[in-house]
């Protein structure tokens, strides 16, 4: 699919917009100045495949956590700032690699550009975010309400307050619990400004829920081409957002690494235990950064015809299996040894 051409810049040593690769990002729910609680999640986020990592900075202990942090991990760092200018300035001597912020409620435009200059020294950019929640009330009385005119015309004032001082290190979110409201920002900002634009659906739910809400709005939009780094936002353990995100990347083709799993949802014919088999699959293959396509069916009918598209597969059978490649059978294996003998196979690959 064709991308929306968009400017680039780099977050720590990650390129964000510009036709480079679409990035997933999360945000830690830690206390960020516990800075071992904080790493430790971190980590389990980057092995999870996480991009850029957000966090909250709330006082200036946080703030000056971030450099300690910053030795233990490998991905970018943002930090998340509301309200007080000083915390951004803080957080950018102490060595983040971007700041979430919205100008307009950082204080006067002597605040805002203090921390404009600092950034501008330290060569840090700046997301600038606004939420259905946070849109002002002169753009909320002139567009009756909360809707995509109200949203995107909230975010440019930001946009032009620091283009005034010379600065165009930005990307741009407009995150909306409301799919079609997000979708509709989305599309209304992209067709006005060139900077890179962070996609989410903003307080998605929880998992089951959100996972569904985010892959509707930032399916639809990535698939126009709009988007250039993607956050999910959903109410439990921070790695599942990076997995849904990455998954959603990997339906659309956006994302070429790691193991795509695809499986048949059952029915009479299947005669092994295969919802096991495809949790126990998941489970073993997550590591493998190659990008394979792996089947795992039911029955030969769904086996080596239906899923010929794999690079490899297993189909079963009554307590036994076949395993294949491109389509073609490789060999039969009893039930029991068929998820060791397919890892065995994968790893040949």
């Amino acid at each position: 699919m064709k991308r929306r051409t968009t400017k680039k810049i780099m977050v720590g040593n990650v390129p964000v917009g510009g036709g480079s690769p679409i990035t997933v990002q999360s945000m830690t729910n830690t206390i960020t100045k516990d800075i071992g609680t904080t790493v430790k999640q971190i980590k389990e986020l980057e092995e999870a495949g996480c991009h850029i990592i957000r966090s909250a900075i709330t006082d200036f202990e946080d703030a000056k956590a971030i450099s300690k942090i910053k030795k233990h991990i490998n991905i970018p760092l943002v930090a998340d700032i509301q309200y007080d200018y000083r915390l951004a300035i803080e957080s950018v001597k102490n060595g983040v690699d971007c700041l979430r912020i919205n100008p307009g409620n950082i204080g006067s435009e002597i605040r805002v550009r203090e921390v404009i200059n600092i950034c501008k020294g330290m060569g840090v950019p700046i997301r600038i975010g606004v939420n259905s929640g946070s849109i002002k009330r002169e753009y909320l009385e002139k567009y009756n309400g909360v809707n995509a005119n109200s949203m995107v015309e909230s975010a440019l004032e930001h946009v032009r307050l620091v283009e005034k001082m010379g600065f165009d290190q930005i990307k741009i979110s407009l995150k909306a619990s409301d799919v079609l409201l997000t979708i509709e920002s989305y599309k209304k900002m992209s067709e006005i400004v060139d900077y890179p634009l962070h996609v989410g659906v903003t307080e998605a739910g929880p998992i089951w829920n959100g996972t569904i809400k985010s892959a509707v709005g930032m399916g639809s939009l990535l698939s126009m081409g709009i988007g250039d780094t993607i956050r999910v936002s959903l109410t439990g353990n921070p790695v599942e957002e990076v997995k849904v995100g990455r998954e959603i990347l990997r339906a659309l083709g956006l994302l070429k690494e790691g193991v795509e799993i695809i499986s048949c949802p059952t029915c009479s014919r299947t005669k092994i235990g295969l919802i096991d088999l495809v949790q126990e699959a998941e489970a073993k293959l997550r590591s493998i950064k190659k990008p394979l396509k792996v089947a795992i069916m039911g029955c030969p009918v769904n086996g080596p015809g239906e899923a010929k598209e794999a690079d490899i597969g297993i189909a079963g059978g009554k307590g036994e299996g076949l395993i294949f490649k491109k389509g073609k059978i490789y060999k039969k294996v009893k039930e029991e040894l068929l998820l060791d003998e397919l890892v065995k196979e994968i790893e040949k690959l």
